[in-house]
């Protein structure tokens, strides 16, 4: 006899979520409620030694889980969902760009319960040179094509500093362009 189309959607959707090829959990009050194994895997953790655990050491810095926290909180209250593209710590300290998709349950208090999907890029787009909290936070907006006034106001920081920052990243990276600059920052140059 077969069984029951529930358990059969049950079984599919935690199969579909423990095999899934990316890192996926969902938290609550950005806690870790549950995670699959590629999660765990992605940031060298035992899957069991996440449960519970806050996102915050997943991230390079407290500032930085702190900045994503404030961008994703209005982006998930407006839209019920929020994306992008930023710099993860692994368990041994290692850093790597990370693609973050995620959709809450409530837009009223996105952070109440929120599902989350986690994508290593590190092979497309290598972190290849150590660049500061306010670096990282700046090439997270420069390859999304914000302007410095753009990216001032989203740090509530002057565009001057944004331009200086800019100017040091293109030292860093030894980019003579913007241009360059992203697409080093991307990976693709």
């Amino acid at each position: 006899m077969p069984a029951p189309p529930f358990a059969t959607l049950t079984e599919a959707l935690e199969l579909a979520f423990n095999l899934a090829p990316v890192g996926m959990c969902v938290t609550r009050e950005r806690s870790i409620e549950i995670c699959n194994d590629a999660f765990a895997h992605m940031f060298g953790h035992e899957l069991a030694d996440l449960l519970g655990q806050p996102l915050a050491p997943l991230y390079p810095s407290f500032d930085e889980f702190t900045h994503t926290g404030h961008l994703g909180l209005q982006a998930m209250k407006d839209s019920g969902g929020y994306a992008d593209e930023r710099i993860m710590r692994r368990r041994d300290g290692s850093l790597f760009w990370c693609h973050v998709v995620g959709r809450t349950l409530d837009r009223a208090d996105p952070f109440a319960r929120a599902v989350w999907m986690f994508e290593d890029i590190s092979h497309r787009r290598p972190v290849s040179t150590p660049l500061t909290l306010r670096e990282r936070e700046i090439a997270q907006h420069i390859v999304t094509g914000a302007t410095s006034k753009q990216i001032g106001r989203y740090l509530n920081i002057s565009h001057r500093t944004v331009d200086a920052h800019r100017a040091r990243l293109m030292r860093k990276l030894g980019a003579s362009s913007t241009g360059e600059l992203v697409a080093l920052l991307l990976g693709s140059a």
